[in-house]
């Protein structure tokens, strides 16, 4: 694995998570388009707002998991799966560059109680 590569790739995708996060927050503070004064118009604002206080939770979710695989790979654990200790499918890490765990076990969590996922 080319980890100059993934490591790149990962920098690259936190700097678009910063930009939508940052993008989103200034214009949940109207910087650019102050509220209207109808308030019909307002409404539909607000309705917009929802949209992007969601667009800037999810980005930063994004980014903490992110910044979570450049630590791993850091330290030499990119590849290991939290929760079994064996390898994340190369085919995973590609699809998804910040999984932090194997296909099995993504699986099993997405069927387990949430906080108790099934190791195997």
């Amino acid at each position: 694995m080319d980890t100059e590569a993934v490591r790149q790739r990962l920098l690259q995708r936190r700097e678009e998570l910063r930009q939508r996060a940052s993008d989103a927050s200034a214009d949940l503070r109207h910087e650019k388009d102050p509220l209207s004064a109808d308030f019909a118009e307002q409404v539909t604002q607000r309705e917009n707002d929802d949209v992007l206080g969601a667009i800037s939770s999810s980005a930063r979710a994004e980014l903490q998991q992110v910044d979570a695989a450049l630590r791993r790979l850091a330290l030499g654990r990119y590849t290991t799966c939290k929760l079994c200790g064996g390898d994340i499918e190369p085919e995973r890490l590609v699809a998804v560059p910040y999984a932090d765990c194997c296909c099995g076990c993504a699986e099993s969590a997405g069927r387990a109680p949430a906080g108790r996922g099934v190791h195997h």
